[in-house]
């Protein structure tokens, strides 16, 4: 199981152990999703997340002791989806236009389905210090993947070590995805092909 997975169950007040408690705390997670993108961190209560979950304000508390809590749910499972992502391109041995245009789609399609609600946790929404650490569990997986991608992608780059390679690109990736989502350009042709035609030449030499 992922740390990532681990740290969510810590942050929750109780775990959801038969199928209605989980529906139940699945429509929390999505109302809040919805609330933030839509409102933004100073519209986002307690009390809009219970009423557009469709659940009572006490239901909230018996799985999330605050808004934090929430916020922190909702982090994890985005970063869940990244790594999903990085683990499915890096499987196997693609050509490496096959990988860098799989790799740019999917990342993109992750942070579109609520463009708004990464612009709330990039820049308004609190976080806690473990989503800040560049030495956490989830960042040295994070790494990792992006290191096997230099691996087995940039043979030709013998400046630097795989692992220097793969940071490199990590950040391209990132600072380029969540700025474009700040800007709303994220799904435009433009980003998507010069982002697989940057992470291309560099990989490729």
């Amino acid at each position: 199981m992922s740390t990532r997975i681990e740290k969510t169950k810590r942050l929750m007040r109780k775990q959801p152990g038969q199928a209605r408690s989980r529906a139940t705390v699945e429509a929390i997670v999505q109302a809040a999703a919805r609330i933030l993108g839509d409102q933004g961190w100073a519209g986002f209560t307690t009390n809009k997340v219970a009423d557009t979950a469709g659940v009572s304000i006490g239901s909230f508390y018996q799985y999330f002791p605050d808004k934090q809590s929430l916020i922190e749910a909702i982090r994890s499972r985005h970063l869940e989806d990244c790594l999903a992502v990085l683990k499915n391109a890096t499987e196997g041995e693609k050509p490496l236009a096959l990988f860098v245009e799989e790799l740019v789609r999917d990342i993109i399609a992750i942070h579109s389905i609520n463009p708004g609600l990464h612009r709330v946790l990039l820049d308004e929404a609190p976080s806690s210090d473990s989503f800040r650490d560049p030495n956490s569990a989830f960042e040295k997986e994070y790494l990792g993947y992006y290191t096997r991608a230099a691996t087995l992608y940039g043979k030709t780059v013998t400046h630097a070590s795989a692992q220097t390679v793969g940071m490199m690109v990590s950040d391209a990736m990132d600072g380029i995805v969540h700025n474009a989502a700040r800007r709303g350009t994220l799904q435009t042709v433009d980003v998507k092909h010069e982002l697989v035609r940057m992470i291309t030449s560099y990989l490729g030499g």
